[in-house]
């Protein structure tokens, strides 16, 4: 019978076929052939947000079930993954059934699609209806509940209409699970985990890690769970995959898109994994054990190593499928390992070893977030002194006074001149355990004097160990100043080295790993947990979570775990995630803000005539200038969004999901500091916005400022070695007149090997990269990702304030004044450039940009 077209509702819908995201699967293409031609196709039935029906407990009233047409005869692309496009026609009554609010769907195929989204022709009095989807449909066999679909209305959970406040409660228990039993890729449970999956004990004591997270000796952010079977040898290590699976379980809409999964695996099996590390040994050991100049580092670069011929490159084919040994191999097929050249050296290969670089470094580098304002003299520990001994700096006025540009050190300190990179406290508790393995490294405090050109001077930097009598007698420290000439120019280019390692070794597992990537996961757990899909607050936060439970399972499998490519290339080896964890124990969420965080660190005081808050006491400080300017934009764009939704502070206190949602961030997320007083409270749209800005700028620009640079500046390993592999040469022997006779080979011989070094330049190649499907702060993948006028007018503006900063920062960076700002390797600050004007959305080793989440 003909559809009465007056109560018809026409329909679109987006997606992309399985089978064209796997051209290789042919038996599902087959089978969905079967299926369709059976009658058992893809299905939707619309449910009315206005017409509660009370024989399904007041859920909305269902429509009749429409299916998809002429499935078989869409045109798709058979080469790349495409959007494919279908018709749908509903029986719909407007008059009985109202508007519509959602939709259930079912999958009577044999495999998944990618649903993106359904759009409603024009609903009589209401006009058209979108619902943004972004999620893969399995099966209908693989749910106990029919997948529903909202439209893309935001709405409290006071203001539900009744027709859909079941369907959103029912969709969040099937999201929060049962907490028990195996999770298989179909599932969508988030859980939450500790990390007790980064040991094979099974494969004896030195794979063995303990469990970081559940106690007080090592908290730590909760990971998402996986429901893994524990090891053999302990029952409180989860097992491991095998390092070429990579089907570990994050809930399926959390993993990279095919085109980016693509280019991940490309780019990382490339970068060596632990599969060719026998393999890379060996063929180092067949060339050069060692770079003996500058020069044999440049090669890596410029020439690259030969790959031999014979029983080696056999090997190493066989090992590997086709597409990687080719991306391995680059185009010429002969040349193995070819990085591109970092743009620390681009300009010059030796300006990289001048003190003003190494200072300047510390504000526009790789990791421009530690550096705090020196204010006593001389610097003290905070370590405990009955456990510690003495761990107060050993710098004296004798090693800094004659530097201070004819200042006593009471004015330079009077007068915000002096300034310190501090690594001691962080690493000293770790650093008899660290040298008893193959590195030989120091804790090191440096300190600078910011000079009247706004660039900082090096004065001094302190390298201390642990009492040979044991740790509570204290430090054995000595200090070393610049020097510019004969042996001790090389003693004073090494005493950089090891503050440099200390500095990247911290980066890379606090800064980057712990401050980033681990503390954001809990808040995406418990955002799906407890936040429906269609609270306000889900779809502000959603664009910033985008890939990163991904990435982070990815590197608890091959980066972070036992033996992993991190604990192979920086310093603190098979201690490195438990000292992250006692860093942990002092990690404080509010701190997290831009604005208070300079303000910790002495960086800045109060301004209240300043439009920050605040005064920076460097005044060219390209990552707080750049940053404040962010922070502010984030700041005012989810005020203004969160004002929109919330107009008092008891609607704040009345949201019941928001305060399951925070309660749990705090109890569970991050459980082992729920009792820490400095939580907000969530009571008032302050704490709600405070929260929220937090929340993106970590997920967003601090990432970007501490992971996108890390190829730019790192590498080129001597200027941020990971490793150091022995002590300061003392006088008197063989390795002190080694120094006098080849200091090139003296450095190289100190820190990180080449075997090292081209796993690590190979690990942070791929790390440095974006994506070409990236989406960056203040772009959007889904213009109607809400119906409400007023905060997508509030984005757009975002977005052109983005605009204007891009424009301040390129200003900036051509101000000769600023010296800050490009240095003398003439490498210009762009790492929180937002990019919101590049549409092109280009790729690769950009150095610029700030995705929208931590999605690398």
């Amino acid at each position: 019978m003909e559809m009465n077209y007056k109560n018809s509702v026409k329909g679109k819908v987006v997606l992309m076929k399985k089978s064209l995201l796997d051209f290789h699967d042919i038996k599902s293409n087959v089978l969905d052939r079967i299926h369709e031609f059976l009658g058992k196709g893809v299905s939707l039935q619309l449910i009315s947000a206005t017409a509660p029906d009370p024989a399904k407990g007041l859920k909305g009233k269902h429509g009749k079930v429409a299916c998809l047409e002429r499935w078989m005869s869409s045109i798709s692309s058979l080469t790349t993954a495409t959007d494919t496009e279908f018709s749908v026609t509903f029986d719909w009554d407007h008059e009985k059934m109202g508007v519509p609010g959602a939709f259930l769907i079912r999958n009577n195929h044999h495999s998944q699609f990618y649903l993106k989204t359904v759009t409603l022709d024009d609903i009589p009095g209401h006009g058209p209806i979108t619902f943004v989807c972004n999620s893969w449909v399995y099966p209908t066999h693989r749910y106990t509940h029919d997948r529903v679909f909202f439209a893309n209305k935001a709405y409290l959970p006071c203001d539900t209409p009744e027709a859909l406040r079941k369907l959103r409660e029912e969709e969040l228990g099937t999201l929060r699970g049962k907490g028990i039993g195996k999770l298989n890729e179909w599932d969508r449970v988030y859980d939450y985990a500790c990390y007790n999956d980064l040991g094979t004990p099974d494969n004896g004591p030195d794979y063995a890690r303990p469990v970081i997270g559940g106690s007080q000796k090592f908290p730590y952010p909760r990971r998402g769970r996986t429901s893994r079977p524990h090891t053999k040898t302990d029952p409180k290590t989860e097992s491991r995959l095998h390092l070429l699976n990579l089907n570990i379980y994050v809930p399926r809409d959390e993993q990279f898109g095919h085109v980016k999964f693509s280019d991940f695996l490309a780019y990382s099996l490339k970068s060596v994994t632990q599969v060719l590390l026998p393999e890379l040994r060996s063929l180092c050991d067949k060339t050069i054990n060692e770079f003996d100049t500058f020069q044999d580092v440049l090669d890596i670069y410029e020439g690259s190593f030969n790959l031999p011929s014979g029983p080696l490159h056999s090997k190493i084919r066989d090992l590997i499928p086709y597409e990687i040994f080719r991306e391995l191999v680059r185009n010429d097929g002969e040349k193995f390992l070819r990085f591109p050249v970092p743009d620390v050296i681009k300009a010059s290969k030796t300006a990289w070893r001048t003190d003003e670089e190494f200072g300047r470094e510390m504000l526009a580098g790789v990791n421009p977030v530690i550096i705090r304002r020196l204010q006593e003299f001389p610097p003290a520990s905070k370590l405990d002194p009955s456990v510690y001994g003495d761990q107060n700096s050993s710098i004296q006025a004798k090693h800094i006074e004659n530097s201070l540009d004819g200042l006593t050190i009471d004015e330079a300190l009077e007068s915000d001149k002096l300034y310190i990179l501090d690594h001691h406290d962080a690493l000293m508790p770790y650093l008899s355990r660290i040298n008893s393995t193959n590195t030989k490294t120091y804790a090191t405090r440096t300190l600078l004097f910011l000079q009247d050109d706004g660039t900082l001077k090096p004065l001094a930097i302190e390298l201390s160990l642990p009492h040979p009598q044991g740790e509570q007698h204290g430090a054995v420290s000595k200090v070393f100043t610049p020097s510019h000439e004969g042996v001790a120019a090389t003693v004073w280019q090494l005493a950089k080295a090891y503050a440099a390692v200390n500095d990247s070794g911290y980066h890379q597992l606090v800064s980057h790993w712990l401050f980033t990537h681990a503390v954001i996961e809990p808040f995406i757990i418990a955002t799906n947990r407890q936040l429906s899909l269609l609270h306000p607050i889900h779809k502000l936060l959603k664009p910033h979570f985008k890939d990163t439970m991904h990435i982070n399972a990815l590197a608890r499998h091959t980066l972070i775990n036992a033996g992993g490519v991190l604990e192979k290339t920086v310093f603190p080896g098979k201690f490195a995630l438990e000292m992250s964890a006692v860093v942990y124990k002092n990690w404080v969420f509010t701190e997290q803000a831009l604005p208070a965080n300079l303000l910790k660190r002495g960086i800045a005081v109060p301004d209240s005539n300043s439009p920050h808050g605040l005064k920076l006491l460097i005044e060219d400080y390209p990552f707080a200038v750049d940053g404040l300017e962010i922070w502010d934009a984030i700041e005012t764009w989810v005020s203004e969004y969160c004002s929109f939704y919330y107009t008092s502070d008891d609607m704040i206190e009345n949201d019941y999901e928001l305060q399951f949602w925070w309660k749990e961030v705090r109890t569970e997320g991050h459980g082992d500091l729920k009792d820490r007083s400095w939580w907000p409270v969530m009571k008032t749209r302050i704490d709600l916005i405070q929260s929220c800005t937090i929340i993106i700028w970590v997920a967003s620009a601090f990432h970007a400022a501490v992971n996108f640079g890390q190829y730019p500046y790192a590498g080129y390993l001597p200027n941020r070695p990971t490793v150091s592999r022995r002590f300061m040469p003392e006088q008197g022997t063989p390795e002190y007149e080694e120094l006098e006779s080849d200091p090139e080979l003296a450095f190289l011989k100190t820190i990180t090997a080449q075997f090292q070094t081209l796993l690590g330049v190979s690990l942070i190649e791929v790390l440095s990269r974006h994506s070409t499907e990236e989406v960056y702060l203040g772009q959007t993948v889904d213009p109607d990702w809400t119906a409400d006028a007023e905060p997508l007018a509030a984005f757009r503006r975002f977005s052109q304030k983005l605009l204007e900063i891009e424009n301040n920062i390129m200003k900036r960076n051509k101000d000769p004044s600023l010296k800050n700002r490009n240095g003398p390797v003439k490498l210009p600050y762009t790492l929180l450039f937002p990019n919101t004007s590049d549409y092109s959305r280009e790729g690769g080793l950009t150095g610029k940009g700030i995705p929208n989440s931590i999605s690398i």
